[in-house]
């Protein structure tokens, strides 16, 4: 068994994911010669087939599948490995990528992210904003380490933990109707124009849902790019809207709007933190997401 070597398992895992010899020749950069004899040794080693041939392709036996769930996580151990021994040297560098909804970015990651900066100075932080959906793809696709969403946006093939809650209010004009409530239901507001986002955000896919769901639409009279924008149109009588509270800055406060909780139960939004797991994480990434788990909100 000390014969086996970390290139031929790495191949043999492109073979399975690609189903093709010459694929996987292509992706690992080496001759379509080499790979086979590569594969004829290891067959040779272990004392059985690991590949079916047939004309189009090859696909793995029993033994095959056994061996490359043992080859995946030998190669994720190695990985954890090398980033681990990352740390011993002159202080824990790294690069960490997040991609964060608009929310997360206002309300809660500038004084996370600063926090985290003032122990970890040497860690580089790459964040980029996206809505919800592109978030989980980007993950998915292994184009960030960590994603930050909304939670009642589905993410099957992500592990994810909870990062924080907000609550939905409505912004209204101080002369405004609906200006004096306490709270109100959403299917109230729905009888008035609304200000919302031009993207296709989580936020303004949850709201028209919910309008339709009480055989509603809503009235979208304008579409602007950024919260900033909706509390300034709803300032100057354009109409209301729905923000997330902890995103309202302060100096948008001194704007005549008034801000009223949602009484709906889903207007308690959840935002959580996605990976594709955890433990394949690089330790400063994991770092990281300790971090931001363990702050309070």
């Amino acid at each position: 068994m000390r014969r086996f070597d970390l290139v031929t398992m790495k191949l043999f895992v492109s073979i399975a994911d690609e189903g093709r010899l010459t694929a996987a020749a292509e992706r690992e950069h080496l001759a379509l010669a080499a790979v086979s004899k590569r594969v004829r040794d290891l067959e040779s080693l272990v004392g059985t087939t690991l590949l079916y041939r047939r004309s189009r392709g090859v696909e793995l036996t029993p033994a095959g599948h056994a061996f490359l769930h043992h080859a995946r996580r030998i190669l994720e151990n190695i990985e954890r490995l090398q980033a681990e021994l990352s740390e011993y040297g002159e202080g824990i560098k790294g690069h960490v990528r997040i991609h964060s909804n608009t929310s997360a970015i206002i309300a809660f990651l500038p004084q996370d992210l600063s926090a985290f900066s003032r122990r970890y100075p040497e860690v580089k932080i790459d964040l980029q904003e996206r809505v919800s959906a592109e978030v989980i793809a980007a993950v998915r696709d292994g184009l960030t380490d960590i994603g930050i969403f909304a939670g009642h946006v589905a993410a099957p093939e992500l592990q994810v933990m909870p990062y924080r809650s907000d609550r939905l209010v409505l912004m209204t004009p101080r002369d405004h109707p609906l200006a004096a409530r306490e709270t109100l239901d959403f299917q109230e507001a729905t009888a008035y124009d609304f200000i919302g986002l031009q993207q296709d955000t989580s936020l303004q896919s949850l709201l028209h849902e919910q309008a339709s769901r009480g055989g509603r639409s809503l009235r979208m009279r304008i579409q602007v790019r950024s919260f900033d924008a909706i509390c300034r149109m709803i300032h100057h009588g354009m109409g209301v809207g729905v923000l997330p509270q902890r995103t309202i800055y302060r100096d948008l406060r001194d704007l005549e709007l008034c801000s009223i909780p949602l009484a709906d139960p889903w207007a308690r939004r959840e935002l959580v933190i996605g990976m594709r797991r955890y433990d394949t994480l690089p330790v400063i990434a994991r770092h990281l997401v300790d971090h931001l788990v363990g702050e309070e909100a």
